[in-house]
């Protein structure tokens, strides 16, 4: 009989513990949701700057005004059409690298890091990649289709929201547009 009390006593203090954590990241969500209300992740809005770690830990800033176009692509080791299109932001950064900065936000709350890692190696990629643990810029920038992809002009303004592959060339008209 006292193993069975046992049991129930840590049973609802694992059910307890369960809802409290819940709780805590739906007011944390809330209250971060609230801060940049404001934040339209669309063409014509302006970047919502952020800081995100490097595969090495490092924090990275991007989405903020400086002196080069910025493609900010969200993206997880999972997700086929990004598979699809690494080679394609590879080749981006290697062709534009001097005109545009390209950041690779894995979703990493969404995703497995070792994958996301294993990703990185596959495909070579040269430009920095920036690790969302703990999905708070994912979230903020309203990413629910990988991959997507924000091009943000040198005065911090989105100037196109792609969700889903372009081809190159595409990829080649919108810079030159937007590089001007």
């Amino acid at each position: 009989m006292r193993n069975i009390i046992s049991l129930f006593a840590i049973a609802i203090l694992f059910a307890g513990l369960g809802t409290y954590q819940y709780m805590t990241r739906e007011v944390e969500a809330a209250a971060s949701e609230a801060v940049h209300e404001e934040f339209r992740p669309k063409a014509g809005y302006m970047a919502q700057p952020f800081g995100l770690p490097d595969l090495d830990d490092n924090i990275v800033s991007a989405g903020a005004a400086g002196d080069k176009l910025q493609l900010v692509n969200f993206w997880a080791s999972w997700c086929g059409p990004c598979e699809l299109e690494a080679p394609d932001l590879q080749k981006l950064h290697e062709q534009y690298g001097e005109f545009v900065t390209l950041y690779g936000v894995n979703s990493t709350y969404y995703d497995k890091e070792r994958e996301a890692r294993k990703f990185v190696d596959t495909y070579q990629f040269t430009f920095p990649v920036l690790m969302d643990r703990e999905g708070t810029i994912t979230n903020r920038y309203k990413v629910k289709v990988y991959p997507t992809t924000f091009l943000i002009d040198s005065e911090g303004v989105i100037r196109e929201r792609i969700n889903g592959i372009i081809p190159y060339e595409e990829w080649e008209r919108l810079i030159e547009k937007w590089s001007q």
